[in-house]
């Protein structure tokens, strides 16, 4: 089966259920959808499908580009950007809403507090699920945006330092990114204060795929030696105690002149959105890449759309 099949009708759960043949076909029509966007043609690829979304936490980018993807390829939107306004506040299971959005469109994208709900929605429908976060579990979509933007300012991937820093034990987005990382040729650089540390089951798996792999508490020292600083804010949601939280909450700050003093060239990410963790400052500098990050959603999840759609 080639990759294009394996693709199509698939629900997408987790990071590492992707090989670097899928990856590199997403990446390559995403490439082909920015260039349909920059030209400001009007597609209809999706014409007459229905996207619902399903956000049970808060989101921006996540929820707004995975429906403007959709609007871009001539499809239409339902949407729950609130839990209090679905039937969840009367009681009614995950399964049980899934099923009936089932009956209302083609592809359901959904985010949801509990790890593993993205599996039990998968379960309760033959539709295509979108995992777009299942608590601190996965984000795979993330992961892919990620690679493409990471492939987009670096003009490739193999062959480069990536420093994923902060909160690497909650963070979903750094779980995922590590794992299609782990596709490429890449030495991955693991910083976080020894209480965020990334969680063992992760970095024992990445070492076993031979993954080159260093860990740090030092953010400075991961900055000198990356070609690409990937940050996270401190969770505050994943925090059962407050008082933990704030202790950590501003154990990494990245400032301009942190940047600026590497020695090296340096792409600074950020799945967003961003507290404290880095310095507005940053922001006017070439290699501070998050804000076009996030544009990167919108090609990025095109492209997956079409493909699990065929």
């Amino acid at each position: 089966m080639n990759v294009v099949s394996r693709l199509q009708g698939a629900d997408v759960l987790r990071a590492d259920q992707f090989d670097r043949g899928g990856l590199d076909l997403i990446l390559d029509k995403a490439r082909g959808f920015a260039r349909s966007l920059e030209r400001g043609e009007r597609l209809d690829t999706m014409g007459g499908q229905i996207l619902a979304t399903l956000f049970f936490e808060p989101s921006t980018r996540t929820r707004l580009s995975f429906e403007a993807a959709m609007l871009r390829l001539g499809g239409q939107v339902v949407s729950v950007a609130d839990p209090k306004s679905s039937s969840a506040v009367k009681g009614e299971t995950l399964p049980d809403t899934i099923r009936t959005v089932d009956g209302y469109a083609d592809v359901i994208v959904l985010r949801h507090p509990l790890v593993g709900s993205a599996e039990e929605a998968a379960q309760a429908t033959d539709k295509p699920v979108i995992n777009a976060g299942d608590g601190a579990g996965q984000h795979p979509t993330q992961a892919l945006l990620d690679l493409y933007t990471i492939l987009q300012e670096r003009g490739e991937v193999d062959g480069l330092t990536v420093a994923l820093a902060g909160d690497l034990k909650h963070g979903r987005t750094v779980h995922s990114l590590a794992q299609v990382l782990s596709r490429y040729g890449v030495k991955l650089l693991l910083a976080a204060p020894d209480a965020l540390r990334m969680p063992p089951d992760i970095a024992n798996d990445l070492r076993a795929a031979g993954v080159s792999l260093e860990e740090t508490e030092n953010l400075q020292e991961a900055l000198s030696s990356c070609d690409v600083l990937y940050m996270t804010r401190v969770q505050r949601e994943r925090f059962a105690d407050p008082a933990e939280y704030e202790q950590l909450k501003g154990a990494f700050v990245l400032t301009r002149e942190m940047v600026e003093g590497a020695g090296r060239e340096v792409t600074v990410m950020h799945p967003l959105p961003r507290v404290d963790e880095i310095s507005p400052e940053v922001d006017a500098l070439p290699g501070a890449a998050y804000f076009r990050q996030a544009a990167n959603g919108v090609p990025v999840r095109m492209a997956l759309l079409t493909l699990i759609t065929g």
